[in-house]
């Protein structure tokens, strides 16, 4: 495992970039299948009304992962940082106590979100006929935080330090095992969405039991000493520092997702079912930006670390550069193809959901140049360790979740549309916000760096 440590300090930025994406776009290719899979698998077996009640969990479920992740990404920047110093001691310390946060803080938020899946769903005007079904898969996915946080530890800090192929190995493995469970527990069982909840946490556990187990097999960074299993409250408090607004960001977005959830609910379960399936085709079309954004942090991180920040600068606009590529390739497939695509996710006679979903899919895709924008500079200043953009990001996208779906959808020309509309309205602003940040940031981190040369 040694040889997929990737130090980043040197070479070729967009070979190195390119390189380390590719094996992480696979791996959250296939996490997405976990998902896709219970969407896909319940709504051709059992229907539409399932595959609502899987839906409109969705954004309830980031929030609770959310609040968890964000320490684990914020863990993964102070040890980039840390190996880009070639401080071996940090970076193995950092490992144990991000380590130490990441047992005990899901298991608080677990249990509380468990007790508070039943009162949420009734806050956000879930449907009567779909919310038995809603409230069991939630509460499943619940008992899972633990195994989701652990994997999401681990694929941190092995990714902190060039390897984005060990998760990959997990995800191919597991997702395989997800889709079968699926199948076994919703066709062969009758266990309907709870039988999907079931099969994807089951995954889950064995995910982050083997992705913990190759590290501590293989990479050396996982072999420690006495010394380096010594609470460090320093290391503690950096990672909080920088994991926190992460968190906050990561919780804020979900709570924004809450909102429009609810607005989408009051539509019907025709509206619900086609947000449904255009929000996992979405999700589809974050993971090259979102990949292409964590190879940059950890690539921004490293050479931080290594006080290259000019060599970081650059990493960023070849980013972009890759970034650009990708939403001309995506746009007209997107803009031809939406029924088809959406025609995966529900049966064949459900011409309503059909059309509205590839209607909807059209609208969102005139920004996902914004959305690029945004990854792209969450990458570069996520690896510096700008903590308040974190936070930036995350008022932004509440404001505009909170404001935009209630207003455009009483609009009488554009009513139920102004879901989706909405939502690209949110990518703009908080682009045109991010962008804004980075060329603060920029300014005075070089400042900083040529006061001290």
């Amino acid at each position: 495992m040694k040889d997929n440590i990737i130090d980043m300090t040197e070479g070729n930025p967009v070979k190195l970039l390119i390189s380390f994406s590719i094996p992480m776009l696979i791996g959250n290719l296939f996490q997405q299948v976990y998902n896709l899979a219970d969407s896909v698998i319940v709504g051709q077996l059992v229907g539409s009304a399932a595959l609502a009640s899987i839906g409109t969990t969705t954004s309830i479920s980031f929030f609770f992962f959310a609040l968890c992740n964000g320490i684990a990404s914020g863990g993964g920047i102070i040890t980039s940082q840390f190996f880009g110093q070639k401080d071996d001691n940090k970076v193995k310390n950092c490992i144990t106590n991000t380590g130490y946060i990441m047992i005990i803080f899901p298991l608080v938020v677990g249990t509380a979100s468990f007790f508070l899946a039943g009162p949420i769903l009734h806050v956000l005007n879930t449907p009567k006929n779909i919310f038995n079904d809603a409230k069991g898969y939630l509460k499943i996915l619940c008992i899972g935080l633990l195994f989701v946080s652990l994997y999401n530890y681990a694929s941190s800090m092995l990714r902190a330090l060039g390897d984005s192929k060990t998760p990959l190995y997990c995800l191919i493995f597991t997702c395989v095992l997800n889709i079968i469970l699926d199948v076994i527990f919703v066709k062969y069982f009758c266990m309907g969405v709870k039988g999907a909840g079931w099969a994807t946490i089951i995954s889950q556990f064995l995910s982050a039991a083997l992705c913990l187990f190759l590290a501590f097999k293989k990479n050396p960074y996982f072999k420690f000493e006495k010394i380096n299993l010594r609470i460090n409250h320093e290391i503690i408090r950096q990672t909080i520092k920088i994991g926190v607004p992460l968190s906050f960001q990561f919780s804020m977005i979900a709570i924004s997702c809450m909102a429009l959830q609810a607005v989408v609910n009051g539509f019907g379960d025709t509206t619900v079912a086609a947000f449904t399936a255009t929000s996992r085709i979405e999700q589809i079309i974050h993971l090259p930006y979102q990949t292409l954004s964590a190879a940059l942090s950890t690539f921004c991180g490293q050479n931080y670390g290594a006080k290259k920040i000019d060599r970081a600068i650059l990493g960023y606009k070849k980013a972009m550069l890759l970034m650009g590529i990708f939403t001309l390739v995506m746009f007209p497939i997107i803009q031809l193809g939406g029924e088809s695509i959406i025609r995966f996710f529900v049966k064949k006679n459900e011409v309503d959901v059909i059309k509205m979903g590839a209607t909807a899919l059209k609208i969102t895709s005139l920004f996902y140049l914004f959305l690029g924008t945004i990854y792209m500079v969450r990458g570069i200043l996520y690896g510096v360790g700008d903590a308040f953009f974190s936070m930036l990001n995350g008022i932004v996208e509440v404001f505009g979740r909170f404001t935009a779906p209630f207003i455009l959808t009483k609009i009488p020309f554009i009513g139920l549309w102004g879901i989706w509309w909405s939502v690209g309205f949110v990518w703009s602003i908080a682009g045109l916000t991010a962008w804004w940040r980075y060329i603060i940031v920029k300014r005075r981190i070089k400042k900083q760096h040529e006061t001290k040369a």
